[in-house]
Parts: structure tokens; sequence; C-alpha cells
């Protein structure tokens, strides 16, 4: 197949081009009209991609537990992405302090600059306050009674009910399990052809990428420069500093924690791995987006690398939702470099309540609308830095949003593989490295 024919090389000629065409449009003050014309594509490509992720959830996990004959297998599978999830965020907030505390800076901001930035986003950050403040007065246990459903209709209707989802199919699959087959085997071959179609809609809706992904690029950057190119650089001069800090801590978490969980823990090829996965990682940094790339980051891992329905029906929805290790970078970054700027001193144990809080509210706001900004709030306010430090970093946050959906959804996938390789499953990819014998390590 010639290279421009390929998805992935498609993708990134259209990034290419959203870039240019952004950068022209605000030049030329083309702002109104690419937000009437070009953005609406994009976004109808990001809602196709969440249209399909609640059916695809449902039939692909129901359809991999019901083929289990072993329910010990799903236990085991979910204490071990639990638990890797859990570790890897930690690792991410550690990671993130170091190189924050490493890069002590008190900015190019002055007090003009300042001003304007927290009049600009002044209304935004009371939002995202109130909203922190009512996932805060819940209680430590809310997170888990969001994920059990009191409708499942309700449950299906809404992206931001991605756990209550999976607890639906989970539910669904133990029963078939359980139950008679002679009586339930039409139920599971329906969720069997329900699962295969949905995988050929993926694909139809993949044919659309390029275009959506050029409409959202364009559309991105022509927001953050609007009808002032001007004063956009000067906010990315201002904040230069910070957006390196937050790409290089990325950057050295992909490189030695998923790297090295791979080499340690699979057999598979960290070139193969990338190269299969390089789709997924487009459409999430083109979207924002780790649910909306979810249909993406199933078929790649599963067609790509070859792991088993069974365990990426289950890894990678939940990985979605609560694994965002890019996401704990940015706030442990943000809160040391807001703490800088505002000339306020974080103690040893101010820091050990950033790691803490980081981790807890990572599953705690899986479900929050905006759970980036409201997440970064809980952290500030639980080591009482002033919220409205936040808007010396709101200016930047959807270029940062981009790079941590890439992150997170890297780390969706490089768990799921280790986890799939401590089931003592293969990957049966053409294009993966395997071994040829069978001692695969266990965690």
């Amino acid at each position: 197949m010639p290279w421009y024919k390929k998805l992935h090389w498609q993708i990134i000629i259209a990034m290419i081009l959203g870039l240019i065409y952004g950068l022209i449009a605000s030049r030329f003050g083309w702002v109104k009209f690419t937000e009437y014309w070009i953005k609406p594509w994009g976004t109808i490509f990001i809602n196709l991609l969440k249209l399909i992720a609640m059916p695809m959830i449902l039939a692909s996990l129901v359809t991999g537990i019901a083929s289990l004959s072993d329910l010990t297998k799903l236990s085991r599978i979910g204490g071990k992405t639990i638990g890797l999830y859990i570790i890897t965020t930690i690792i991410a907030v550690i990671l993130a302090l170091l190189v924050a505390n490493a890069f002590k800076s008190t900015g190019a901001f002055s007090g003009e600059l300042r001003k304007q930035l927290k009049e600009m986003y002044a209304g935004k950050i009371q939002e995202k306050q109130d909203i922190a403040a009512k996932q805060i007065k819940k209680g430590p246990l809310q997170s888990i009674v969001n994920i059990i459903p009191q409708n499942a209709v309700d449950a299906a209707s809404n992206n931001r009910n991605m756990l209550q989802m999976v607890f639906l199919a989970i539910l669904i699959g133990i029963g078939l399990v359980k139950s008679n087959k002679e009586k339930t085997g039409i139920i599971s071959k329906i969720f069997e052809s329900a699962n295969e179609l949905i995988l050929r809609i993926v694909e139809l809706i993949m044919v659309i990428a390029p275009f959506g992904v050029f409409a959202q690029l364009a559309s991105v950057i022509t927001e953050l420069a609007g009808n002032d190119p001007a004063n956009a650089m000067r906010v990315l001069k201002a904040l230069g500093l910070y957006l390196f800090m937050v790409i290089l801590a990325l950057f050295l978490h992909v490189m030695f924690v998923y790297i090295g969980m791979l080499k340690l823990f699979t057999k598979i090829s960290i070139k193969e791995f990338f190269k299969a996965i390089q789709p997924a990682m487009l459409i999430a940094f083109s979207t924002s987006s780790s649910a909306a790339t979810l249909p993406i980051t199933m078929e790649c891992c599963e067609k790509e690398l070859g792991l088993p329905e069974e365990i990426t029906s289950f890894t990678l929805p939940v990985g979605a939702t609560v694994n965002m290790d890019g996401t704990s970078i940015y706030q442990a970054i943000s809160v040391v470099f807001i703490a800088h700027i505002m000339g306020i001193n974080l103690t040893f144990m101010d820091q050990i309540t950033v790691i803490l809080t980081c981790t807890l509210a990572s599953i705690g706001a899986a479900g929050v609308p905006g759970a980036g900004v409201v997440m970064l709030v809980i952290v500030m306010q639980a080591i009482n830095i002033p919220i409205e430090g936040i808007a010396l970093v709101l200016g930047v946050e959807r270029i940062i949003d981009m790079f941590r959906s890439v992150v997170n959804i890297t780390g969706d996938s490089a768990v799921t593989c280790v986890v799939s390789q401590s089931e003592g499953n293969r990957t049966n990819s053409p294009t993966a490295l395997e071994s040829k014998t069978d001692d695969n390590p266990n965690l």
C-alpha cells in the first residue's frame, strides 16, 4: 500500500495542514469563518467517536466475559489493572514534582499580564471551583457510589458514565457465564454480532478521521490566537518554561515508565508497540479526549497488537476514565509553577499531599466535566494555594490537554499489554515480535 494511503500518514498530513491553516486564519482574521464552517466538522468527528464508545464497551466486554470459563480470571485482570493504574499515577506525580522543583522560576509574568489573565478566566475558574466543591462535599466514597448505575438507560446515555457501563457489562457477562447456555446462547450471539457490527462502524468513522483532525487542529489554533496573534505569542512566551516542564515530564514518563513496563513484563517490541497505537495517539492529540479515542485505542490493541478482547474490553474503558497519568503530571507541575509565581514556598509535606491528592483525584474526578482543571482546583485547595492562580496557566491548557491525552492512552495501552502478557496471552499480530516459548512473565 502506498504511504499516502496509510491512515497515520493521512492524519499527520491533516494535522500539519490544520496548523498551517490556523496560523493563516488568525493572521487574516478568519476566526469567525473557522468557528462557523471549519470547527463543526471536527465536532462531528468527535461526536461520532463518542457515539460508538458506549455500545462498543457493552458489546465487547460482555462478549469477552461470556467467553470465560473461569470467573477468577476476571478478578485477576481487574486487580492487576487497577493496581498498575494506581502505581503509574503515583510515579507520574513524583516525576512531575522532581521536574518542577528542578526548574525554579518566577516566569515572565508582568503585573499587567497577570491581571489580564485573571480577568479573562475569572468565570471559568469560578465554574470549576463550584464543581470541585460539589465533588469534595460528596465524600471520599462517592467515587465508588458513582460506579453503580441507578438506571441502565441513564448509564448508557452519557460518556461520563463509562465506568457505570463497564459495571453493567460485567454483570451481564457474569450472568451469561453462570446461565444455562441452551437458554442464553442466543443472547451471547447477539452481543457477538453487535460487537462485529460496531467494529465495522469504527472503520467507517476512521475514513473521515483526517478531515476531523484538520478541523480540530485548525479551530484550536484560531481559538488560541484569536484576532490578536501577538497576544497569544506573549502568553506562550510567558508560559514557555511551564510548557517545557510539562512536556518534558510527560516524555520522561513515557520513556521510563511505559517503555520500562513493556520491556520488563512483555515480549512486545517497543517499535512495534508505538507503530501499532500510532493512529490512536494521533487521534488523542487532535481530540484531547481519551474517551473519544477509546474506539480507536481498542481497535489498535486488538487488531495491530493482537491482544485478546476479554482483556482490552476491560482495561481500556477503565483506563479511559481512571488512568490519568498525563493529567496528574499536568496538575503537579501546575501547582508548583503557580506557587513559585505567587511567591509561595511548598514544604515537603505539601508535596506529599500533592502526591496523595493527585492520585485520589484521578479516580474521584473520572466522571466530572472538565476533569483536568477540576482536579487541579482540588489539589490547590488541599495545600491552600489561591484558586485565582489557575488563570496563570489556563492560556495554554488546551495545548497541554493534547499532549497529556496522548500520554493517557499510551498508558492505557501499555498496561493492557502487561496485563495480557501476565495472563499468558501473547500478541498474534503479524507486526509484533512474540516469543516462541510459554514462559510468560507474571506480575
